[in-house]
């Protein structure tokens, strides 16, 4: 069982590597991925919003410490990280599959300007991927729990630092997010609406996580949220010193 869990959480690190990718592509619309339009707009729209309140609703409730509690009792522990990166990116690959095309233009930009978009898309892809080393990878992705299992060690308790880009955001994996999503030369209609929906979803699920941040660090995160801001960068605001975490 124990080895069966460690391949489960292989199996869904690498579809999140595919996932990944596969976003990046929908991004930029690679090979005109999102197609033609194929549905009156207001169609399309409501089934585009309607998935991405599938992936929001799904993606908060299982983050949530009292379904985990309830969630652990069926699946091993072990695997309810991987479980969880598992359903995002099973979840995200719908969206882009199912995504009904909205090919208005919002603006489009030519030459050899496109090149600081990409450039700035390939900026989010690497902060989104530097965040996640930043606290542990392979525990983000739900390795190091199947790792630790196989072993029969402990999974290490979480510890709250914050390192370089945690130091400029609380969220630095959601602010590169956002910063792939709109650095498109082309923005449409039916992108607009994706980062629109994206953006209101991460918005409103960094809500409930720090809440529950707060209750599991308790005054040193609320001082870290008094000294960094949430999620957009504010190189005016002075440090009142009350970081804590590693150099």
């Amino acid at each position: 069982m124990k080895s069966l869990v460690l391949a489960y959480a292989l199996i869904s690190y690498a579809l999140f590597g595919v996932v990944f990718v596969w976003l990046a592509a929908f991004l930029h619309n690679v090979g005109d991925l999102r197609g033609p339009a194929s549905r009156p707009a207001v169609d399309a729209a409501l089934i585009n919003l309607a998935l991405i309140l599938l992936f929001g609703v799904v993606h908060s409730v299982m983050a949530r410490p009292a379904f985990k509690r309830v969630w652990t009792r069926v699946i091993p522990p072990a695997s309810e990280r991987a479980t969880y990166v598992l359903q995002s990116s099973l979840l995200l690959g719908l969206i882009i599959w199912q995504w009904q095309p909205m090919p208005a233009i919002i603006w489009q930009v030519e030459g050899s300007a496109v090149w600081i978009f990409y450039g700035a898309s390939a900026l989010g892809a690497v902060i989104i991927l530097v965040a996640t080393f930043l606290l542990g990878h392979f525990e983000f992705v739900g390795l190091s729990q199947a790792w630790h299992n196989l072993r029969d060690t402990p999974t290490p308790p979480a510890t709250f630092r914050t390192p370089s880009l945690y130091r400029v955001v609380r969220h630095p994996l959601q602010f590169g997010l956002l910063i792939m999503m709109v650095a498109t030369p082309v923005m449409t209609l039916g992108h607009l609406i994706f980062v629109v929906a994206m953006a209101v979803y991460i918005a409103i699920g960094l809500r409930f996580e720090e809440r529950a941040l707060l209750r599991e660090f308790g005054a040193a995160y609320a001082a870290y949220q008094r000294d960094v801001p949430m999620l957009i960068p504010n190189p005016f605001r002075r440090s009142r010193g009350s970081v804590h975490g590693a150099p």
